[in-house]
């Protein structure tokens, strides 16, 4: 079964959506069976791997989208990365790096982490939708913990938050608070 119609379809509607979307969904608006669509993706997986396709199938948020390859997004991350998201300062890379890995955390945590004030960075995040309120602390006076949210994987490219690199031991103790 090689399907090589409906491939060729799902590919279409995955160049023109601009939310990543799970096979369900897919599925729905290529009117094709689950099963159908999976066997479409792995398709599209494997004609991706050839070294003369620029894109790659990617799963985002629980999602597919198709994504430049991460060799050449390296390259063109700094024109359309910071065109389409617009670039964000040291202080709130460090305040968001800070939120996605220790979340959840609440802004006084982060300020203590940091050592400075936090305000215009946590402003910021929240308006580029990178960062979101996920509950209060059972602690004196129910302090506001805030995490990453699918914005944030969308830019990183991360399927889950699980998926951020792994740090080595002196990096994770910057991100822990002396308890």
């Amino acid at each position: 079964m090689e399907l090589a119609r409906e491939t060729g379809f799902v590919e279409s509607i995955l160049f023109l959506e601009s939310e990543p979307l799970n096979v369900r969904s897919l599925a729905a608006k290529a009117q094709l069976s689950d099963e159908v669509v999976e066997k479409c993706i792995e398709n599209l997986i494997e004609k991706y791997k050839d070294d003369s396709c620029g894109v790659e199938l990617s799963m985002i948020t629980g999602g597919y989208c198709l994504t430049p390859k991460k060799e050449y997004w390296e390259v063109l991350k700094e024109y359309y990365g910071s065109k389409r998201e617009g670039k964000l300062s040291k202080s709130a890379m460090e305040t968001l790096s800070i939120i996605a890995y220790s979340q959840p955390i609440t802004r006084s945590e982060i300020e203590a982490i940091r050592g400075v004030g936090v305000d215009n960075a946590m402003r910021l995040l929240i308006e580029k939708n990178l960062v979101k309120e996920v509950g209060k602390k059972d602690a004196p006076g129910r302090p506001t913990q805030f995490g990453t949210t699918k914005e944030f994987l969308k830019l990183f490219r991360l399927n889950s938050i699980a998926d951020l690199p792994k740090l080595d031991e002196d990096e994770a103790e910057r991100f822990e608070l002396a308890r």
